[in-house]
Protein backbone atom coordinates (compact mmCIF):
# COMPACT_ATOMS: atom_id res chain seq x y z
CA UNK A 1 0.00 0.00 0.00
CA UNK A 2 2.79 2.31 -0.82
CA UNK A 3 4.15 4.47 1.77
CA UNK A 4 0.98 4.15 4.37
CA UNK A 5 0.82 0.61 6.33
CA UNK A 6 -2.82 -0.82 7.61
CA UNK A 7 -2.78 1.24 10.27
CA UNK A 8 -2.48 4.51 8.81
CA UNK A 9 -5.15 3.42 6.30
CA UNK A 10 -7.95 2.35 9.68
CA UNK A 11 -6.78 5.48 11.31
CA UNK A 12 -7.94 7.53 8.02
CA UNK A 13 -11.00 5.62 8.34
CA UNK A 14 -12.10 5.59 11.43
CA UNK A 15 -11.99 9.56 10.91
CA UNK A 16 -14.11 9.28 8.34
CA UNK A 17 -16.62 7.12 9.36
CA UNK A 18 -16.99 9.97 12.67
CA UNK A 19 -17.09 12.77 10.25
CA UNK A 20 -19.52 11.88 7.81
CA UNK A 21 -21.57 8.64 10.31
CA UNK A 22 -22.45 5.34 9.11
CA UNK A 23 -25.67 6.35 7.35
CA UNK A 24 -24.64 8.84 5.33
CA UNK A 25 -21.48 6.64 4.09
CA UNK A 26 -24.18 4.04 3.14
CA UNK A 27 -26.36 5.94 1.15
CA UNK A 28 -22.91 7.12 -0.37
CA UNK A 29 -21.97 4.12 -1.40
CA UNK A 30 -25.62 2.80 -2.85
CA UNK A 31 -25.89 6.07 -4.89
CA UNK A 32 -22.52 4.98 -6.15
CA UNK A 33 -23.87 1.51 -6.62
CA UNK A 34 -26.75 2.09 -8.43
CA UNK A 35 -24.75 4.77 -10.93
CA UNK A 36 -22.33 2.02 -11.74
CA UNK A 37 -25.63 -0.80 -12.11
CA UNK A 38 -27.10 1.95 -14.61
CA UNK A 39 -23.77 2.94 -16.34
CA UNK A 40 -23.27 -0.85 -17.47
CA UNK A 41 -27.04 -1.30 -18.17
CA UNK A 42 -26.06 1.62 -21.24
CA UNK A 43 -23.26 -0.27 -21.85
CA UNK A 44 -25.27 -3.14 -22.62
CA UNK A 45 -28.11 -1.81 -24.26
CA UNK A 46 -25.73 0.13 -26.93
CA UNK A 47 -24.20 -2.80 -27.60
CA UNK A 48 -27.44 -4.99 -28.28
CA UNK A 49 -28.40 -1.54 -30.30
CA UNK A 50 -25.28 -1.42 -32.47
CA UNK A 51 -25.61 -5.34 -32.65
CA UNK A 52 -29.30 -5.24 -34.34
CA UNK A 53 -28.35 -3.16 -36.98
CA UNK A 54 -25.12 -4.31 -39.57
CA UNK A 55 -22.79 -2.03 -40.83
CA UNK A 56 -23.96 -1.58 -44.74
CA UNK A 57 -21.23 -2.72 -46.68
CA UNK A 58 -19.09 -0.99 -49.27
CA UNK A 59 -17.15 -2.23 -51.98
CA UNK A 60 -15.15 0.35 -53.48
CA UNK A 61 -14.32 0.43 -57.51
CA UNK A 62 -11.52 2.44 -59.31
CA UNK A 63 -13.17 6.19 -60.26
CA UNK A 64 -16.52 5.34 -58.30
CA UNK A 65 -18.56 8.03 -56.83
CA UNK A 66 -19.85 7.31 -53.41
CA UNK A 67 -23.36 8.64 -52.58
CA UNK A 68 -24.80 9.42 -49.19
CA UNK A 69 -26.40 11.23 -46.82
CA UNK A 70 -25.11 13.00 -44.06
CA UNK A 71 -27.46 13.12 -40.49
CA UNK A 72 -26.86 15.30 -37.97
CA UNK A 73 -26.54 13.36 -34.22
CA UNK A 74 -28.88 14.19 -31.69
CA UNK A 75 -26.38 14.12 -28.62
CA UNK A 76 -24.99 17.50 -30.43
CA UNK A 77 -28.71 19.60 -30.01
CA UNK A 78 -30.12 22.37 -32.58
CA UNK A 79 -27.88 24.57 -34.68
CA UNK A 80 -24.91 22.41 -34.12
CA UNK A 81 -23.43 21.06 -36.88
CA UNK A 82 -21.35 17.91 -37.21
Amino acid sequence: MGTFSIWHWLIVLLIVVLVFGTKKLRNIGQDLGGAVRGFKEGLKEGDTAAAGTPPPQVTMQEGSVIEGEVHEKAANGPGKSV
